[in-house]
């Protein structure tokens, strides 16, 4: 079954080459959240494992790190610019606990900007669908990166670039 996983895997990413930037997310996003959620402890053995999209879809489980990795090399494999995805760590919150207050959880998901200065799409493990950053207000971002740098969110639509990567431009 891993073999037809990551066989599938690829046919997609070389097929979503060809369509529109939108299908693109959709479908990527689509594929990958079929993959079960399942712990680091209990998938690897570990507190924290950052696996390869390989991994992930070979093992088929992961967590939220996970996907967001796997959507990341997904979208840049089918000619998605890297510039336009960024890692983003957040905080979920979930207003329904038995004390009626907000339970936080640390979490990660995957930010495509079609272009700079534009809203952000959030591509999300935990929804199937990708919606515009200023509808997940479930979601308090802190920190958001990829290869040319990294920024501090104020807000998912809302970040400052504190770092670049040697040769990218601050």
């Amino acid at each position: 079954m891993a073999h037809v996983r990551l066989v599938r895997w690829q046919a997609l990413v070389e097929e979503q080459s060809r369509a529109l930037e939108w299908h693109r997310l959709l479908r990527i996003n689509e594929l990958l959240n079929q993959v079960p959620v399942v712990d680091d402890q209990a998938h690897w053995g570990k507190t924290d494992f950052w696996a390869t999209p390989v991994q992930f879809l070979a093992s088929n489980g992961g967590d939220c790190e996970d996907y967001a990795i796997a959507k990341l090399f997904s979208l840049t494999g089918a000619g998605i610019s890297p510039e336009k995805i960024r890692l983003t760590y957040v905080i979920s919150t979930t207003p329904n606990t038995p004390a009626n207050r907000p339970q936080r959880q640390p979490h990660m998901v995957l930010l495509y900007t079609a272009n700079p200065g534009e809203h952000p799409l959030v591509l999300d493990n935990m929804t199937g669908e990708v919606l515009p950053a200023r509808e997940r207000t479930d979601l308090e971002p802190v920190y958001s990166f990829n290869a040319g740098g990294l920024w501090l969110n104020a807000a998912l639509d809302q970040a400052t670039k504190v770092r670049s990567q040697p040769g990218s431009v601050l």
